[in-house]
């Protein structure tokens, strides 16, 4: 049978334990997951059809009949919008890469999120053995 100690808290600290314990586990699957990251940009990647600004062109009354499409990547640097022309063939390795951008900041923010939790639990049980 189990032991299970109450502190002064009130908190079990073998249901504790075992709390730690999972988080940790979740921590290292999450970390696992840096690995599968491949190359990454930030940005966005737009398919663009434009107009040509010649008066006489179908382009100038038409949407339907606009130049393209053209591919470009969008990101912000230093508070400004930067627009990077595409091939068609880059297009969908950018596009590829900017999925793997947002994948890394979720990983980063589930972890970073899920450090702090065991950080916590890691100074509770360090508080709980000084008292004893």
């Amino acid at each position: 049978m189990s032991r299970v100690s109450v502190s002064k808290s009130g908190i079990r600290s073998d249901a504790r334990n075992v709390s730690l314990e999972r988080h940790t586990q979740r921590f290292l699957e999450l970390r696992r997951g840096l690995e599968q990251i491949e190359y990454f940009c930030k940005g966005t990647v737009l398919k663009r059809m434009m107009k040509c600004g010649k008066a006489q062109c179908a382009c100038a009354t038409d949407a339907s009949k606009r130049h393209g499409p053209y591919f470009e990547l969008t990101y912000k640097a230093n508070g400004k919008t930067v627009n990077v022309k595409l091939s068609r063939e880059a297009a969908p390795l950018y596009r590829a890469a900017a999925q793997q951008y947002r994948r890394l900041k979720t990983l980063l923010s589930r972890l970073d999120k899920l450090s702090k939790t065991i950080l916590r639990h890691q100074a509770k049980l360090a508080e709980s053995k000084r008292q004893k």
